[in-house]
């Protein structure tokens, strides 16, 4: 049987990591990679406030949003998984709005309120959507969870504010359904395949929030 599209290796993806990985293999020890043309990094100042906390950083303006949380704040949570956004797995919450962190750039932020799976709930005081995950083991690995979550917070929110998706039926009336929810969250793989317990899991989390 043949895999989807979505789990298909790029042969071309991977040619190109492995000739990267072997030029970085080859590097004598101490030295550092350098932008093409040995020029320096140019640096910027950001001020972000990420998960309610004002943090200043000086970065590459190369940084991926991304790689400023995960490198730089050591906020691990959000995942690089294609690093293409393809997967979802680097999702987090921009001023409100979901975005791939992973095709982003952090100076593009300056003053934004950003919010990892981090600032979304901590062990003893979960995210309703955390919870609801937990209770329909809306997750296996967990590699793409902290993505699928944040993305699942987004979701109901733009279907709240009536932002229309490509299965939304009626323009002038956006309505929750499972159909809306699957193709909100067609961005985000799971390669574990727990998509129904996943949209299970929104489901309670929009029931309980109408109740």
């Amino acid at each position: 049987m043949r895999r989807p599209k979505d789990f298909e290796l790029n042969r071309r993806d991977l040619m190109a990591c492995a000739s990267a990985a072997t030029a970085m293999a080859a590097m004598p020890t101490g030295t550092s990679a350098r932008p093409a043309g040995g020029e320096q990094p140019v640096m910027a100042k950001v001020g972000l406030t990420v998960n309610g906390e004002r943090r200043e950083l000086e970065l590459d303006t190369r940084t991926s949003l991304l790689d400023a949380a995960r490198e730089h704040l050591h906020l691990t949570g959000s995942k690089k998984g294609c690093d293409h956004g393809r997967c979802g797995a680097c999702t987090m919450l921009v001023d409100g709005r979901r975005i791939n962190a992973c095709l982003t750039l952090a100076v593009m932020y300056q003053g934004s309120e950003i919010t990892t799976i981090e600032g979304l709930g901590q062990p003893g005081d979960l995210h309703p959507m955390q919870a609801a995950f937990i209770r329909h083991d809306g997750f296996q690995c967990g590699f793409c969870t902290p993505g699928q979550i944040c993305s699942s917070v987004a979701v109901l929110r733009e279907i709240e504010a009536g932002i229309p998706s490509h299965a939304t039926a009626d323009l002038g009336k956006v309505a929750f359904s499972e159909d809306e929810v699957r193709e909100r969250m067609s961005g985000n793989i799971c390669r574990c395949g727990a998509y129904p317990n996943i949209v299970a899991a929104i489901r309670e989390v929009h029931e309980g929030a109408r109740g």
